[in-house]
């Protein structure tokens, strides 16, 4: 849609002068005036593509977009007028000429004014899922110099972790060094590159390699130019939202063209007559099911798809690619690289204990990484012993799927019990879903007993032994930037291996209890159990829709983490959430298209101990109506979440529901326009983060009681005009963020009170054109991040001081994102 209001935009500005230019020349012109009229046809054809495109738009937005539309189709009317008058009518086309040019002086404040606003609106929506392909990741190293990881694990930061990933994906693709890959590349781009558009498929078993042969694919130079760069690659898996899929699958292949307004995606079967045929590739990776595949491929004219799976689907597929294992001196070159960081075996180690390791891996790429990395570093006896272990997992008449988990399973046995642990914790998430590392942070500080430091060096433990992805985002920067700017992947191999391990042992006493996928319904063998009581620690359901009946009644006296994932618009709480009195953490995300409404909130009076609240795509239930006081609740955090009067102040008493309150996050919550003067009083509160708000107009009068605050964090909020003057009054502010606040007018007059702020953020601040001269009394003031062209301004503030850097911010036009 930024695209489309862009060239809207353009459209809009050459149609208004020649309106007037042709007006004034009619005489000589008149052609000109016969092309001006398909040009103002074909504007208004954009426009009404923006209106009916399927993008909810918010009220004043549309509004516009009616007007503007309005006023074209007038242009055309004049248009019209003026080519039917008479030659020598000089009167009325003076008439017509002065009302284009009032219609012209209309539109083109419509550009310069409104237009760059909705553009910068549109950019900070997509960012928040893609933003993490900017490149500010030199700030990374400086945000996590202080944590190490413990003895015996190789030793690095995290941003060696997130750098180390990107050297694996670049290196390790197979795509470098490996025949086999070369050959299936081959193969497959003898099946993709025809004028046949019937679908074909690459299968194989799971940590074969399928996925990196279908990457490796798309990135071929002749793959990319045949389809001209329109390729699309989609992750199913085994609970798909199916309708989201064909919404995304359609407007990709249409390229959300004009043709005409659909409230659902038409059929796949379409009889509709294209113009003209689009080569384009449609990549599903990660399908279970064949009613699932039946439902997304498109039988478009020029769309070619292709199915990645562990099945072959021969009713579906025209032909299939099966992966070859890798051969032996590639295996072994794979399995160096992870064990020694070289691909061949070093001087100094046992060449044949080495080789029959190897081996046991059975030429499969993820057990090759696994397995080495697990290894690395380790003493010889430590080699023979983990040789032995997988001599061990040979199990006869079980499947080959089973034995590399048994395989893999080696390798996490052999973690320290902390770490093992929390990689065990990562099941409890859906499959091919990014976890925010906020959210995995907060539940292994919980239920582990960890700080936050010690959180970091296990996940970057994890990340080294291959363990889990860490996806870098390009806000990652200081040690104040929020957690929840990193996030965490994992291959559903390496899912299916926790929840393999997981699922050992009695069901009512497994530490953790968790759905492999989503189900419409709770699993039979949870109900066959739920006279005893579970002594799970972690809860984890994955469902949709859930209404009162669809629940029953189970009992969690050791329940300190719950995860519900779910796809609805509605959704009734679990009633079994009132029998966790140990609940610590409590995180509710609705992966569905819509914000969904909460039934049964009730339930959350019952929670006691709660410390750690995350809701993602949640209508916030109103609070005055619920009666609930979390009085240890330390952490809330909303994401995409509507709040509307949740906290109107009238009738919700702040302090009193929540006394404990230390972090409290909203991001992307739309409709709120302002925060509540109560908010003031939650004297416990040190980290405040509002991002990505877009309505919010103002901040509490009365700020500056929040005499704990530590870090005030205000990103892309463009309606917000300008900061209390209390603000001054923030004596423990040690960081203040107020980057692509594009509608803030200045800073505070008097911000000497700062007296412990440490940085300055204020990068994108576009009508800030002059500092206070208070500035000159930030003595601990250390670092300011700014546009390049207001930096002079705090350097001929610096006083003399030698310790201020002024660090300016980086821009970044890269759209590779967009594609994603």
């Amino acid at each position: 849609m930024l695209i489309s209001e862009i060239l809207s935009a353009e459209v809009a500005v050459q149609f208004c002068k020649m309106i007037i230019e042709i007006s004034r020349r009619l005489i000589m012109r008149k052609s000109a005036a016969e092309k001006l009229n398909a040009t103002v046809d074909n504007f208004l054809k954009i426009v009404q593509e923006i209106k009916y495109s399927g993008v909810e738009l918010p009220q004043h937005r549309q509004l516009q977009l009616d007007l503007i539309s309005q006023k074209v189709s007038e242009g055309i009317d004049l248009a019209k007028h003026a080519l039917a008058s008479g030659r020598w009518n000089v009167y009325k086309n003076v008439r017509f000429s002065r009302k284009m040019e009032k219609l012209e002086r209309l539109i083109s404040h419509f550009v310069s004014c409104e237009v760059p606003m909705h553009i910068l609106a549109d950019v900070h929506h997509m960012r928040r899922e893609s933003a993490e392909r900017f490149d500010r990741l030199d700030a990374a190293n400086r945000q996590l110099e202080k944590l190490k990881i413990g003895a015996g694990s190789g030793g690095g930061w995290l941003w060696d972790a997130l750098r180390r990933a990107d050297e694996d994906e670049a290196m390790i693709g197979l795509g470098n060094f490996s025949v086999t890959i070369a050959v299936g590349k081959k193969k497959l781009k003898e099946l993709i590159l025809t004028n046949d558009s019937r679908p074909v498929g690459i299968h194989g078993m799971g940590g074969s390699g399928k996925t990196t042969l279908a990457r490796e694919v798309c990135r071929d130079g002749e793959v990319t130019n045949y389809f001209n760069n329109r390729i699309l690659f989609l992750t199913v898996s085994q609970s798909p939202n199916v309708e989201q899929m064909k919404e995304t699958i359609w407007r990709y292949v249409s390229g959300n063209s004009f043709c005409e307004s659909y409230d659902v995606v038409p059929p796949w079967n379409l009889q509709y007559q294209w113009k003209t045929e689009t080569r384009t590739l449609i990549v599903l990776d990660d399908v279970w099911t064949l009613g699932v595949l039946e439902q997304l491929i498109c039988k478009v004219p020029g769309c070619k798809t292709l199915v990645v799976s562990r099945f072959e689907f021969p009713t579906v597929l025209n032909h299939t690619y099966e992966v070859e294992l890798l051969r032996e001196d590639e295996a072994l070159a794979v399995f160096c690289y992870y064990a020694f960081g070289i691909k061949t075996i070093p001087f100094d180690a046992n060449d044949n204990l080495v080789k029959q390791v190897v081996r046991e891996c059975k030429c499969l790429p993820l057990a090759l990484k696994v397995v080495g990395a697990s290894l690395r570093d380790r003493p010889q006896m430590f080699w023979a012993s983990a040789k032995s272990r997988l001599l061990r997992g040979e199990v006869i008449c079980e499947s080959h799927q089973t034995n590399l988990l048994e395989r893999m399973a080696v390798s996490v046995n052999y973690l320290s019990n902390r770490v093992r642990e929390c990689f065990l914790d990562l099941g409890a998430f859906p499959e091919d879903k990014k976890i925010p590392l906020d959210v995995l942070v907060n539940i292994w500080v919980e239920i582990h007993d960890l700080d936050e430091e010690e959180a970091f060096a296990v996940l970057v433990e994890l990340s080294e032994k291959n363990l889990l992805t860490l996806l870098n985002d390009s806000r990652a920067g200081d040690i104040y930037s929020s957690y929840c700017e990193i996030s965490v992947t994992q291959h559903d191999v390496l899912r299916d291996l926790a929840l393999h391990m997981n699922g050992q042992g009695n069901i009512n006493e497994r530490k953790r209890l968790m759905m492999p996928q989503r189900e419409a319904e709770l699993p039979k063998e949870w109900q066959r159990n739920s006279d005893l009581p579970f002594s799970a620690q972690v809860v984890s359901v994955h469902t949709g829709d859930m209404k009162e009946n669809d629940w029953f009644q189970m009992k969690f006296p050791q329940a300190e983490v719950l995860i519900i994932n779910f796809s609805s618009p509605e959704y009734f709480l679990p009633p079994f959430v009132s029998n966790m009195p140990k609940l610590k953490a409590l995180i509710l995300i609705n992966y569905g298209n819509m914000v969904a409404t909460l039934h049964n909130v009730a339930v959350l009076r019952d929670l006691p101990n709660l410390r750690s609240l995350w809701f993602e795509k949640i209508s916030i239930p109103d609070l005055s109506k619920t009666h609930i006081s979390f009085t240890k609740l330390k952490k809330i955090s909303l994401v995409l979440c509507k709040i509307s009067n949740s906290y109107d102040q009238s009738v919700v008493d702040l302090p009193h529901i929540l006394p404990s309150l230390s972090e409290l996050t909203l991001d992307h919550c739309d409709d709120i326009s302002r925060l509540p003067s109560n908010m003031s009083e939650l004297f416990s509160l040190k980290a405040l983060s509002i991002t990505n708000c877009h309505s919010l107009q103002e901040l509490p009068v009365n700020l500056g009681k929040l005499k704990s605050l530590q870090i005030l964090r205000i990103y892309a909020c463009p309606s917000l005009r300008q900061l209390p003057l209390s603000t001054n009054e923030l004596v423990s502010l040690k960081y203040l963020d107020i980057s692509q606040c594009v509608g803030l007018q200045c800073l505070p007059g008097s911000i000497d009170g700062l007296v412990m702020l440490e940085k300055i953020n204020m990068s994108g601040c576009l009508q800030i054109r002059d500092l206070p001269e208070s500035v000159i009394y930030l003595q601990s003031l250390s670092n300011v991040v700014c546009d390049e062209d207001i930096s002079w301004l705090w350097k001929d503030q610096d006083g003399g001081r030698m310790n201020l850097k002024v660090q300016i911010a980086k821009e970044s036009f890269n759209l590779d994102w967009l594609s994603e």
